[in-house]
């Protein structure tokens, strides 16, 4: 896993095994949490055209719908992976960190 594009404190995004994965930061009220999804063929090829706005406006999108709010009908739920790889996007992100810093 590692990083391959960024926005300050609303997304990331990264490729692991040739897919893509945009870990997008949300908060609601008080509560602040990541969900990350894996890129489908639309979005990929969106992402193709429109390049890093367009994944600042799927991180809006994701954040705005709340997938995790019991209720949502956002066309995000169900497909967090977050948890399936938060070891290697921990090490990714530090690893990214490490390399801005001269570490």
């Amino acid at each position: 896993m590692k990083v391959v594009d960024h926005e300050d404190q609303m997304w990331f995004l990264f490729e692991y095994q040739g897919a893509l994965f945009l870990d997008a930061s949300c908060n609601h009220s008080f509560l602040g949490y990541t969900y990350m999804i894996e890129l489908n063929e639309q979005e990929l090829t969106a992402y193709e055209s429109g390049g890093h706005r367009y994944l600042s406006e799927l991180a809006h999108d994701i954040h705005y719908s709340a997938p995790i709010v019991k209720g949502s009908n956002s066309i995000y739920k169900g497909r967090d992976v977050t948890k399936q790889y938060s070891e290697l996007v921990s090490a990714a992100v530090q690893q990214w960190r490490e390399q801005r810093s001269g570490h």
